[in-house]
């Protein structure tokens, strides 16, 4: 367990393992490849992966520059092996190695310097977005995850996280901190899915209608 930055202890629940929530509270990298890894899995299974990929790599932590110089093949038959780590471990071993190549070319392999010294949110949020693997709403879920659990809050730091920064939301993993948040979490996400899904096939329909409609009008005389 480590500390945050406005000096509280850090405990996350997001993983719903003691020792892969242990080494995600603890360590910056797994944190940043536990959110890499949140795509397309259960939220627990991502940020386990960390953990799990640790331990193949007989270690207590994950290194950054030891991953940026593993042997891309055997690096991804540690997430190929079963249990694999991902639905996708192929594809997600080849990412987690550019991320860790990343850092070790522009921040020395140290992940915490990507935020610690981050003057503004916007700041911090281009740098997240500059990760591997990192787009604009995984790099604003991170922001605000580390503003919520973390402590990390340069100025405008909500605001840059966009909805995922707002207080007493159940949007992302930022706001995971046991069970039942991240039951409240799982609804939302599935309820947005549904509302999106209705929207898409609300949208398919009305350009349905339009084309039947422009093709029917030009099938009259004159049309």
């Amino acid at each position: 367990m480590t500390t945050s930055d406005s000096g509280k202890d850090i405990t996350l629940r997001i993983a719903q393992n003691p020792e892969a929530d242990e080494l995600l509270s603890r360590s910056p990298l797994a944190a940043l490849v536990g959110m890499l890894l949140d795509q397309q899995v259960p939220m627990e299974w991502a940020f386990t992966g960390p953990y799990t990929l640790a331990e193949r790599m007989g270690s207590d932590d994950l290194d950054a520059g030891r991953i940026a110089a593993y042997d891309p093949d055997a690096f991804t038959e540690l997430f190929t092996t079963k249990p694999a780590l991902h639905r996708y471990p192929g594809s997600m071993a080849q990412r987690v190695q550019q991320l860790c190549q990343f850092l070790v070319a522009e921040y020395d392999g140290d992940a915490s310097a990507v935020w610690r010294d981050a003057a503004t949110g916007d700041e911090l949020l281009e740098r997240l977005n500059a990760l591997p693997g990192f787009g604009t709403q995984k790099a604003r879920i991170f922001l605000a995850l580390l503003g919520k659990q973390f402590g990390v809050r340069p100025k405008g730091w909500r605001q840059a996280a966009g909805p995922y920064g707002e207080a007493g939301s159940h949007r992302s993993v930022a706001d995971i901190t046991g069970p039942e948040s991240l039951s409240e979490v799982r609804a939302y996400k599935q309820e947005a899915k549904a509302a999106a899904k209705t929207a898409k096939t609300k949208t398919t329909a009305k350009t349905t209608a339009k084309t039947a409609k422009t093709a029917k009008s030009a099938k009259k005389p004159g049309g």
